[in-house]
């Protein structure tokens, strides 16, 4: 998604040409590019993908709804298979239209993940609960810390569920250093994303992912201790930035990867 604006046969290649080992896809692209297609075009770059995003929206109370949420995330685990990744990053969901019960939905969550976690394993795939910054609690994901991420998936074998340490939705919590700890003592920590801080907002929050070292999150710290914890699976960078999008793609891409040097440990 950081260049989404490449199509996915320039961005395999690019990355190839940048000495980027392996790329975190999304769904709708693959999807319109075909998921055995897409495997094939990776592998025969010489590139792994690191994880599939994404699954999840598990809130909702309507039974269909329910249904229907459940099968689609079958079918994601399905496309990280074949995609040859172990990792399927998961946005759980908002509140429901109408209901003002936290609890009730986190709970609603972890019923989801009871029911997907066994077929993840069995197809060799990790679920990967994602905490976004409380602004996006009431609509896209009740799952707000660090701490709560590991809540959930501590009811279930780490081989089944973890979580995702994405430095723009974490690095505002006190209390997250503890988690990082806490997460990758038990090999829980199935994702590390980077992405900057920048202020003001941009007008809709959720292309506000500022360029690394344009903002406020001290990355290195952040990979230092993601490090320390154990992590040594890769490290990715997710940009939502309409103004990124608006450049040249092999240009951003090109750009992500000095910065990335900069600020590895």
């Amino acid at each position: 998604m950081t260049v989404k604006q490449l199509s996915l046969p320039r961005l395999v290649y690019t990355c190839a040409q940048l000495g980027v080992p392996g790329v975190g896809l999304w769904r709708e692209p693959v999807r319109a590019y075909g998921v055995e297609a897409a495997a094939k075009l990776v592998r025969d770059a010489g590139l792994s993908v690191t994880s599939l995003c994404r699954g999840g929206f598990f809130t909702t109370a309507e039974p269909h709804a329910r249904v229907k949420a459940l099968d689609d995330n079958r079918a994601a685990i399905d496309e990280a298979a074949t995609l040859g990744t172990d990792t399927l990053v998961l946005v759980c969901g908002g509140l429901p239209e109408g209901s003002r019960d936290l609890a009730g939905a986190r709970e609603r969550v972890a019923d989801a993940l009871a029911e997907l976690g066994p077929y993840a394993r069995v197809r060799g795939v990790r679920l990967a609960v994602e905490p976004l910054h409380p602004m996006y609690a009431s609509d896209r994901c009740v799952v707000s810390t660090l701490g709560q991420a590991l809540d959930l998936a501590e009811r279930f074998p780490a081989e089944e569920v973890g979580v995702v340490v994405d430095t723009y939705h974490v690095w505002w919590d006190d209390l997250a250093p503890a988690a990082v700890t806490r997460a990758g003592a038990a090999g829980r920590i199935h994702a590390f994303q980077l992405a900057d801080w920048v202020t003001p907002l941009p007008e809709g929050v959720l292309t506000g992912r500022g360029q690394l070292g344009d903002g406020s999150i001290d990355l290195r710290d952040w990979w230092r201790r993601v490090d320390a914890a154990g992590y040594t699976g890769p490290v990715e960078v997710e940009l939502f930035n309409e103004a990124l999008w608006r450049r040249d793609g092999v240009e951003v891409l090109r750009e992500t990867v000095e910065r990335f040097r900069s600020c590895a440990p």
